[in-house]
């Protein structure tokens, strides 16, 4: 009986295997693989590998434990004190900012396997970087101008680059919806309502001068996958993740690839190559599941109270410094005594 029960079991199995191997993605009107619609990949997975992994896969324990780790860390935010016999909430012209992290509270799972970074090459999950790319990777923002302060404060980029390229998740607002049109496939970005616009037939690059916020980003057709190759990256965009990010170089190029394995799944592959700050070329995997919709406006908008306060108190305490007296000088070592 039970040689019959695992029979059963491995026949259902590779069935199921051989299931996703042949899933056809939908066709739009024009003939290509249809990608449309509203994604995300919010989860607790992140660009590099934390130390409590062993693996690439992680165990139940190191999910469990990574979990812990970051209710603790979110504290207040994932405990929302629900009275469910409260009444219904007053009516609002606006969507309130929701009041818990919007995310997939567990590991991301490719192929069943919940993975403990997106990185996986190398085998470390580690970046590799050059010594100029980890000094790029520590930025350190100052408050001499509006241009020394992050460029997601200023609202040119958003919290955890969630429109990179790469596609970073983040903890909340993680939403895209894709559309697509014979010649373009566009991205919008719930977080900052940035767009990325991929040409599909205009395959002329600008001069390296014009550096976009995302890059310049061609894309073309191999079977069901939508390969898209980014240039052009801006030098001051810093690419973030929860377990440290990374700048790209003028030399820097980006490989992304989109294969939909599913009804409500789309597999995301990037590969990164950039001599001056990676020592070798690395290569991820993210999965995007489909999500409800519809994206609310995320407002941001640059020259509000917070950049104007935070330089002004800067101010403040400069002149603080100039006026304060300067401290006492140390009193001179005491001669020896004659002998």
């Amino acid at each position: 009986m039970r040689r019959l029960l695992c029979l059963g079991l491995a026949v259902a199995l590779i069935g199921s295997a051989a299931q996703g191997q042949a899933y056809k993605a939908p066709r739009t009107k024009f003939g290509a693989p249809d990608l449309q619609g509203l994604w995300t990949n919010t989860s607790l997975t992140w660009l590099q590998r934390a130390p409590i992994f062993k693996g690439l896969v992680a165990t139940e324990a190191e999910e469990k434990m990574m979990l812990a780790g970051f209710k603790q860390m979110a504290a207040g935010l994932l405990d929302t004190h629900v009275d469910p016999n409260a009444p219904a909430p007053p009516v609002v012209k606006d969507a309130p900012q929701a009041d818990i992290i919007e995310m997939d509270l567990r590991l991301a799972r490719i192929d069943g396997e919940p993975r403990s970074s997106w990185i996986v090459e190398p085998a470390d999950g580690k970046l590799p970087f050059t010594d100029a790319g980890k000094k790029a990777a520590r930025q350190v923002s100052n408050y001499d101008g509006p241009e020394g302060r992050p460029l997601e404060e200023r609202c040119l980029i958003a919290i955890g680059s969630p429109e990179g390229p790469p596609m970073m998740n983040t903890g909340f607002n993680g939403h895209y919806q894709i559309t697509q049109t014979k010649d373009h496939v566009a991205i919008y970005i719930e977080m900052n309502h940035d767009v990325r616009v991929i040409r599909l037939t205009d395959k002329a690059r600008p001069p390296e001068r014009i550096t976009p916020w995302m890059g310049d980003s061609v894309g073309w057709w191999e079977g069901d996958t939508l390969v898209v190759e980014t240039t052009n990256f801006h030098p001051k965009t810093y690419v973030g993740s929860m377990t440290g990010g990374f700048m790209w170089s003028e030399k820097g190029r980006l490989t992304e690839r989109f294969t939909r394995t599913g009804p409500n799944q789309m597999l995301y592959e990037f590969a990164a190559e950039d001599p001056v700050m990676f020592a070798r070329p690395w290569k991820a995997q993210m999965p995007l599941r489909t999500a409800r919709g519809p994206i609310y406006e995320y407002a941001c908008h640059e020259g509000n109270y917070s950049l104007p306060n935070a330089l002004s108190g800067a101010r403040v305490q400069e002149n603080e410094a100039k006026a304060a007296p300067p401290p006492p000088a140390a009193p001179a070592p005491a001669k020896p005594a004659a002998k």
